[in-house]
């Protein structure tokens, strides 16, 4: 599904949430295949038992990526992702675990093209004790309807 908002049309503060998704160990040696990242944390369960967290953990880069596709909907002409910022790994997700994520629209400012504006969301995933477990914040670079006339746009 296609939708059209613009730079002025997003209000700070708006906030969706996903439902859950139980990450599996398919999941976690999927990833490795695909990344090259077969460090223990991830594949020996036996050499994981010694350590402080008793049990495989799924890789941040895995639990990232899972995250920002479940907030995945509507695909908004008017916009695309611009990057990421601020990324942290707050908790280990464990096989098994079910995360579900929240953005919020944090901020909204100029950009040098002044046909669009960036915004920003913060990008929660919580596991299901609602622990934060990750959180960014994805920037959007979004056209606007009217140009910016303001000489000194930040980026």
């Amino acid at each position: 599904m296609f939708t059209n908002i613009y730079f002025e049309e997003y209000e700070i503060g708006h906030v969706r949430q996903t439902g859950g998704r139980t990450i599996t160990e398919t999941d976690i040696v999927m990833h490795a295949g695909q990344t090259g990242d077969f460090y223990p944390h991830h594949m020996d369960a036996e050499w994981c038992k010694t350590q402080e967290f008793h049990q495989r953990i799924a890789h941040g880069t895995l639990i990232f990526s899972v995250a920002i596709g479940m907030t995945a909907g509507a695909i908004n002409a008017e916009a695309f992702s611009y990057g990421y910022d601020r990324l942290r790994f707050i908790k280990p997700v464990f096989i098994g675990d079910t995360i579900r994520v929240r953005v919020a629209v944090k901020e909204k400012r100029p950009h040098k093209r002044p046909a669009q504006g960036v915004v920003s969301e913060l990008v929660e995933v919580f596991n299901q004790r609602d622990e934060i477990v990750l959180a960014c914040e994805h920037l959007l670079l979004v056209n606007r309807r009217e140009p910016e006339s303001s000489p000194e746009l930040q980026t």
